[in-house]
């Protein structure tokens, strides 16, 4: 069995501030998002991976240092960036994007996966654009274990995208940064092993 362990980044400035980023804010870690990605390193750093990926914004990439820097073979994938939130990102966290929000997930959870702000990307596109991430883990067998990095909103709709759910459960995936989520991949079927993985922040305080 193929098993690909997939993790969100670690925090950044704006998840603490809860300001949206998306495809469009190529922002970094902050001392907090550092701490976790150290304790996912020091959790899972015997794990014999084969290949790191990530998407192109470097918040994914700076959580995985450790593993890159290690000598590990590494390839950004644009597929697996963020959803792209169009004229939200970047804007305050206010009651005006709060309901803009609201009215758009309920949207997805009635299944209008087309719904998109405006500049920005729906649910189908991005569901469509791992579609090329999915190919790529499926035809490389020699990479039998891979660690994938990449963000809260994509990661959920690649977990439906590979387990075959429909996408209005896309919020049954929870995303902390750098939850773990761990998939096996044989007889061409991808399966949950390890659902929501947080332990390695137990030691962590709480900020």
């Amino acid at each position: 069995m193929k098993e690909i362990y997939i993790i969100r980044h670690g925090e950044t400035e704006l998840n603490k501030q809860g300001i949206v980023q998306g495809r469009g804010i190529n922002s970094d870690l902050n001392e907090v998002g550092r701490a976790q990605a150290e304790a996912f390193y020091q959790a899972y750093k015997n794990i014999p991976f084969d290949k790191i990926y990530t998407s192109k914004l470097k918040r994914t990439w700076q959580t995985v240092q450790k593993f890159i820097d290690s000598g590990l073979p590494w390839e950004q994938l644009s597929g697996l960036d963020e959803l792209a939130w169009g004229i939200w990102e970047g804007k305050p966290n206010n009651e005006d994007s709060r309901e803009a929000f609201r009215h758009l997930l309920q949207a997805w959870q009635d299944g209008n996966y087309n719904e998109h702000f405006e500049n920005g990307e729906s649910a189908l596109d991005v569901y469509e654009r791992l579609k090329v991430p999915m190919r790529i883990l499926m035809s490389r067998p020699e990479e039998k274990t891979v660690l994938l990095c990449m963000h809260g909103r994509a990661m959920r709709i690649f977990l439906c995208l590979l387990t075959q759910k429909p996408l209005m459960e896309m919020t049954d995936f929870p995303h902390q940064n750098t939850v773990l989520y761990k998939i096996g991949f044989e007889n061409d079927q991808f399966t949950i092993i390890d659902f929501n993985n947080i332990s390695h922040l137990d030691h962590l305080p709480q900020i």
